[in-house]
């Protein structure tokens, strides 16, 4: 495989748990970038843009992201797209965090978009 699959949805994990190289982190949404962010920093290349989709990260608790298996040599463009994103976060949650005590539907249906969305980005890596 050339992916690692970072995430925090329990339905990206039981999804693709035995199909694809996964990290799961039972982490909030700001945890999961900055876990990435370490692996950037160790050479690994962002594969998804970190804040895809058109659901603000106050909004959501689920974040799934690939990047590649292997580490080479740090990647500026990554670097910058991570601290970008987690700058971005930070601002939003400042705002208001709309994820605290959402009912289990909803955090269904926000584990539901996140697994669309990535399956639609390993979908593409894969081919």
């Amino acid at each position: 495989m050339d992916h690692i699959l970072i995430t925090n949805n329990p339905l990206v994990k039981d999804k693709y748990q035995d199909r694809t190289a996964l990290v799961f982190l039972e982490k909030s949404y700001l945890e999961v970038l900055c876990y990435a962010r370490g692996e950037i920093h160790k050479g690994h290349e962002l594969l998804t843009h970190p804040l895809s989709g058109s659901i603000k990260p106050n909004e959501t608790p689920y974040k799934s992201l690939l990047v590649t298996n292997k580490p080479k040599a740090l990647d500026y463009r990554s670097v910058t797209m991570i601290e970008d994103s987690i700058e971005t976060t930070k601002k939003f949650f400042s705002i208001r965090d709309r994820t605290q005590g959402l009912r289990k539907d909803l955090l269904a249906d926000f584990q539901e978009i996140d697994y669309h969305l990535i399956k639609g980005a390993l979908e593409s890596a894969n081919k």
